[in-house]
């Protein structure tokens, strides 16, 4: 828990530990320098009026702005803050608001406000006057845990007079001067003489025991009636009391207990936590030991996995070195192929080289002849024998010249090479199996249209899973309603699907696909739907705070509270120009029903307008205002009546917004550069009663231009 005992300022064990108003401890010393002059935290408005609107552009009923209080205004709200805590966070999250004076801490400060400090870990704010810090209380069940752990991690008690860092090893603690010494500043500042001679002076940790002792024998007494005991607590400013101290104006009405039977309910209540998170604490210890065996089993799993894979890579490797070995001998064939050929030419060419030189020798010599009788006895032949060889040469012997040399072969590892670069892990574990098994992507689904339909602005698709296929999930695309491009609307494992929010008079084209571990497969056929042209919408009791009381049929809202509360359409709009109506059932009192168009996450505990997430006119008996962001402007004239209706124009052609009173062109435009999804909105209080009108023409008398 070491953690837990160290200062968020010097990171060291708490030493004399204060508590902070928001429960955050700090050494004294460490509050001290942080402490600063309250002038450089100064209160906002917000802060100053607890409990009250802002004063910048927040009005009342009849519209006149609140002015800003005087402080003991200020005071006189904090002690009756919405929880009687003593401590109030406000409009300023990060700035104590509350009861105005508590043993020197201001909350909201007032003039009076000297010093502040900021916490270091939540940076709120507390005030104080001159004493500063030192006005903080003592923490001291967090000192007497640090005491104690220090005992028994047996850590050595240090000096606090040493100016040097690190301090000396303190040796004595004097028990009237509450301070420990070492040898040194003992001899300084405790000499055993005069006054200080009287002084009782002990071992560090004996001393420390004795002083929480004594310690809390004060505690148990009241600081401001002597010889009294703290034998009270009071629920509301949450301190201990004495009995005289119940005679303080200050502790009027409040619900004061016994302190013992407080601390004994408290104590039972944080056993009861620390035992509930004390089992939550075990369940995740034995998460933690569930997920480290699994780690092991991973570890186990991916050796074996291992080996699996290194054995198909190996026969994969065998395969390839037997196809090796197999092209190896085609291309030993080929050489002896072509070996075989070249020779059977090398013995025709040389059998035909020997007939024709032994043609040419005998030409040669029969060349040589003197008889020209005996010559041309053969002369005719020799010319027709060595004419037919000249001719016949290069059939015969040109023909061993066109034999390559090379190897008409060429290896094709494309394909090979493609599938390397693909092999993958195409494993997968299908619902209700416990092996895996080879699977390959889905085929494409089947839309069925007859459970396909289109109502107001939504679409409803419904499809079939592919045959034989293993589905994880599946992919539902739609259009942007004007043959545009598709978007994802929809990912799981549902085969029906309904998509809200889409545009008015628009045909969306929707498709689906279905994925594995194997990948996406192909898209199903088109399917069009076509949404409504006219918007019909009622009021949407789910998105509407639980004070508001809503008719059977959704259309009519009453308030059964003071404070205004927000009712939403059912439908949003994007595109187009939609016009609906209010029509006033009832209105008996003084009050502003206002009326207009929202974002889904307005905040529906306030007027419609208070916040930038709604626009709205909002209208009394005599006149009305436009307000968006809690800023008001455009007044007009006017107001409405029982049986009166209020008109809205939403043109989102043009981006704007319009009111009607009666059919009736209340101001000019109220609104324009709208853009985005907006939702039909009405907030009303008690005394008001309103029902809605849909799917209506807008009035005829506006002007188009």
């Amino acid at each position: 828990m070491e953690e837990e005992l160290r200062c968020p300022a010097c990171k060291k064990l708490y030493n004399n530990p204060v508590l902070l108003p928001c429960y955050h401890a700090l050494c004294l010393n460490c509050a001290v320098h942080l402490q600063q002059p309250a002038s450089q935290n100064p209160p906002s408005n917000c802060a100053l009026n607890s409990g009250l609107e802002c004063a910048g552009g927040c009005e009342t009923s009849g519209g006149s702005e609140l002015s800003v209080i005087d402080y003991q205004e200020v005071d006189k709200l904090s002690i009756l803050s919405e929880t009687d805590s003593g401590v109030v966070c406000n409009s300023r999250p990060n700035s104590y608001v509350g009861t105005p004076h508590i043993q020197g801490l201001l909350f909201p400060p007032v003039v009076s406000s000297a010093l502040s400090l900021a916490c270091p870990l939540c940076q709120k704010i507390v005030y104080f006057d001159e004493s500063g810090a030192l006005n903080l209380p003592k923490y001291r069940a967090m000192q007497r845990i640090v005491d104690k752990y220090n005992e028994s991690r047996n850590f050595i008690l240090k000096c606090q007079l040493c100016e040097a860092e690190p301090a000396a090893d303190a040796v004595v603690l004097c028990e009237q001067c509450e301070i420990l010494y070492c040898e040194e500043c003992r001899e300084n500042c405790h000499p055993p003489r005069g006054p200080l001679a009287k002084h009782n002076l002990l071992s560090p940790l004996v001393g420390r025991a004795t002083l929480r002792t004594k310690a809390q024998d004060r505690d148990t007494q009241c600081s401001e009636h002597e010889n009294e005991t703290l034998s009270l607590y009071c629920m509301v400013c949450k301190v201990s009391l004495c009995p005289l101290c119940l005679q303080d104006t200050r502790h009027t009405s409040h619900d004061v207990q016994a302190v013992n039977t407080m601390c004994k309910a408290q104590k039972t209540e944080l056993s009861q936590n620390l035992q509930q998170l004390s089992e939550k604490a075990r369940s995740t210890t034995e998460c933690i030991q569930r997920l480290k065996g699994l780690t092991e089993k991973v570890n186990e799993n991916c050796a074996e996995f291992e080996e699996i894979v290194s054995a198909q890579c190996d026969a994969l490797v065998t395969a390839l070195q037997e196809r090796k070995k197999q092209l190896l001998d085609i291309v030993q064939q080929n050489k002896e192929m072509k070996l075989r050929a070249l020779k059977d030419q090398v013995s025709t060419c040389t059998s035909k080289l020997q007939h024709t030189t032994s043609l040419l020798q005998f030409c040669i010599e029969a060349l040589k002849e003197n008889d020209s009788a005996a010559f041309l006895q053969v002369g005719s032949m020799l010319i027709n024998r060595v004419a037919n060889v000249d001719i016949t040469w290069h059939k015969d012997v040109g023909a061993a010249s066109r034999i390559s040399h090379e190897f008409d072969l060429t290896l094709d590892d494309s394909a090979v090479l493609h599938a390397i670069e693909q092999l993958n892990f195409f494993q997968m574990k299908p619902a209700g199996s416990q092996e895996e098994k080879l699977t390959s992507a889905p085929g494409a689904p089947v839309v069925i249209p007859e459970e396909c339909a289109a109502e107001n602005n939504s679409v409803t698709i419904a499809w079939q899973p592919p045959m034989n296929s293993c589905i994880e999930g599946y992919v539902l695309e739609l259009d942007d309603g004007m043959n545009g491009d598709f978007r994802e609307v929809y990912c799981g494992k549902e085969t029906i699907c309904t998509v809200d929010g889409l545009h008015f008079n628009a045909m969306y084209n929707a498709r689906v696909k279905a994925f594995n571990s194997s990948g996406e497969g192909e898209y199903s056929d088109l399917i069009g739907l076509q949404t409504a042209e006219v918007a019909w919408f009622t009021f949407d009791p789910s998105l509407g705070p639980s004070e508001l009381h809503f008719s059977e049929d959704n259309c009519t809202v009453v308030c059964e509270g003071y404070e205004h509360r927000v009712a939403l359409g059912s439908v949003g709009f994007s595109r187009g120009i939609h016009y609906w109506e209010f029509s006033i059932n009832r209105y008996d009192s003084d009050t502003d029903p206002s009326f207009g168009i929202a974002r889904i996450d307005v905040a529906k505990d306030q007027m419609l307008g208070k916040d930038d997430k709604g626009w709205s006119m909002y209208i009394d008996r005599q006149r009305s205002w436009f307000m968006h962001g809690s800023i008001h402007e455009q007044r007009c004239e006017g107001g409405i009546q029982p049986g009166y209706t209020v008109g809205v124009l939403l043109d989102l052609e043009r981006h704007q917004l319009s009111f009607f009173v009666n059919e009736e062109p209340q101001g000019p435009v109220a609104f324009q550069d709208l853009y985005g999804v907006f939702y039909p909105a009405v907030s009303l209080n008690r005394g008001v009663s309103v029902t809605l009108h849909t799917a209506i023409d807008p009035p005829s008398d506006i002007d188009d231009s």
